[in-house]
């Protein structure tokens, strides 16, 4: 495995890492470059007024994702993927990605038109999945937006927030939001993604050294739980400035 650009800083196990949201990044109708710790991820939104060939004639929309981590994302250097490629691991996550979003949007309100997020790894130090799916959530919301201005979209599709975190088993502790140090020495490795009513979508978890029982299950539950409140209502306040900062 590849060694993350950068280093473990000291931080309480329940604390997520610090978080900087920059808006409007690029000139794609949504572009977000999420950053949480020294993980950096460019999301960006494309809006298209059609929908895949077995898609046409339903009334209703798509939502996809693209996932791809930069050679320059980790040390050392990460070769790039063969044209028209995408690794194992690339394909398992941007799926991962495209059914969290889905599952806060209303295709039928979002008529047929294709929404497809794109995000980049710029540097990896864990927690790339779960950041792509906070980041990409911000970029969907903007191209949403960007498409009822438009007049593309008939009316808004979105039903609620998403957003997502790792957690883990760490020396015997529960720890919030793995960097790669800690996600390299975790006995498990869980990642959650959740609705802003507090209801699961995805739930990732492996034993990668021991297995856990059902109580370290459930503290870990709980502590995505209050991290992903908080990751929710940074990307509210985001929607409302050009960037925005959680410490």
């Amino acid at each position: 495995m590849a060694k993350m650009i950068a280093k473990t800083t000291k931080r309480p196990r329940t604390k997520l890492r610090a978080i900087r949201i920059t808006r409007k990044f690029t000139e794609a109708p949504g572009s977000v470059l999420f950053e949480m710790g020294q993980t950096r991820i460019l999301c960006t939104a494309s809006f298209e007024p059609s929908v895949p060939p077995w898609r046409t004639g339903s009334g209703k929309g798509w939502v996809t994702a693209e996932y791809n981590m930069l050679p320059s994302s980790t040390i050392p250097r990460k070769p790039r993927p063969r044209s028209g490629h995408t690794d194992s691991r690339g394909v398992e996550i941007q799926r991962l990605i495209g059914r969290v979003l889905r599952s806060v949007v209303d295709f039928k309100n979002l008529g047929e038109n294709t929404i497809c997020i794109d995000c980049d790894v710029l540097q990896a130090d864990g927690g790339t999945r779960t950041a792509a799916i906070n980041g990409g959530f911000i970029a969907l919301t903007d191209a949403i937006t960007y498409g009822l201005k438009q007049k593309h979209i008939p009316k808004n599709p979105l039903t609620g927030s998403v957003g997502a975190i790792s957690v883990g088993r760490v020396h015997n502790k529960t720890i919030l939001d793995l960097d790669y140090e800690l996600d390299s020495q975790a006995d498990v490795d869980l990642n959650v993604a959740m609705t802003h009513l507090g209801e699961f979508v995805e739930l990732q978890g492996t034993g990668e050294q021991s297995t856990f029982s059902r109580e370290h299950l459930d503290s870990m539950l709980r502590l995505a739980h209050q991290g992903i409140r908080k990751i929710i209502t940074v990307q509210k306040k985001s929607l409302q400035r050009r960037v925005t900062t959680l410490t």
